[in-house]
């Protein structure tokens, strides 16, 4: 799949995200979680591939990791392909794993990354292929004193803004009734945005001088978020330029489970 990257597309969805960095509101260069916006049609169009159609509304999104060659700029030609490269199960349904990678028309890379559906109710008693790297939170770290908390707040409309600018058109974001008929309270925040919030989090405690200094970014998702709630993102030092995290919501939910930032020196 080719993608065309332009100037206002980027604009757009730094404002969906409320990302008010210049570079990124300028449109000049992507916040870190627009790398997914090129390849989303086709990350989920290979993941369902594998899954009986009974089961692909089924799916939650478990994890997502983002390794950067360079950050997105106005004008890039981006050249996108996915495979499967594992499915495990578990034991209330089964992980599929979709690598994912960008490159320009020369064949550089952009980025790649790690996608992790998971499908309630599917059943797999063993596993193939491979699982997405590693990014466990040590629990130990919450025995001190985090190095940087960073607090913010969704608004009530942004669901909508972010299907708009990113794609991800799921009722569960943008219709309260859909999201009730599969035993949602209502709509709930995209996972990706959550992750998009998250990332300024990350850029403004380890690289807030330079935003293209971040080469990784994974989370795994644990809990939703709401239109017009409240996050809280705790970040710890764990070695140079690398930095673990976890994300909760104001009722105290953990929304975003071993996460980890690294940054270039």
């Amino acid at each position: 799949m080719v993608f065309h990257a332009t100037r206002e597309h980027i604009a757009a969805f730094a404002a969906a995200t409320n990302d008010d960095h210049p570079v990124h509101a300028s449109g000049d260069f992507a916040p870190p979680v627009y790398a997914v916006v090129p390849v989303f049609a086709t990350m989920a169009r290979t993941t369902m591939a594998v899954v009986p159609s009974e089961l692909q509304m089924r799916i939650l999104h478990g994890e997502q990791e983002m390794r950067y060659a360079r950050q997105i700029a106005a004008g890039d030609e981006l050249h996108c392909r996915a495979k499967v490269v594992g499915i495990h199960g578990r034991s209330s349904g089964a992980v599929v794993t979709t690598y994912v990678e960008t490159t320009d028309p020369a064949g550089a890379l952009v980025n790649e990354q790690y996608f992790s559906g998971f499908f309630r109710g599917g059943k797999l008693t063993d596993g193939h292929g491979v699982e997405a790297p590693g990014h466990q939170l040590d629990p130990s770290l919450r025995e001190r004193d985090f190095d940087n908390e960073v607090v913010q707040s969704f608004d009530d409309d942004q669901t909508y803004r972010y299907a708009d600018a990113s794609g991800d058109t799921m009722p569960i974001h943008t219709d309260p009734e859909f999201a009730q008929s599969v035993g949602l309270p209502g709509i709930i925040i995209h996972g990706l945005c959550t992750m998009a919030f998250v990332s300024r989090a990350a850029v403004q405690t380890a690289c807030p001088e330079d935003p293209f200094r971040l080469k990784r970014l994974a989370v795994r998702f644990s809990a939703p978020a709401f239109p017009g709630s409240t996050i809280t993102t705790r970040l710890w030092k764990t070695d140079k330029g690398t930095y673990a995290f976890e994300t909760t919501s104001q009722d105290g939910s953990v929304v975003i489970k071993d996460g980890v930032v690294q940054v270039s020196d």
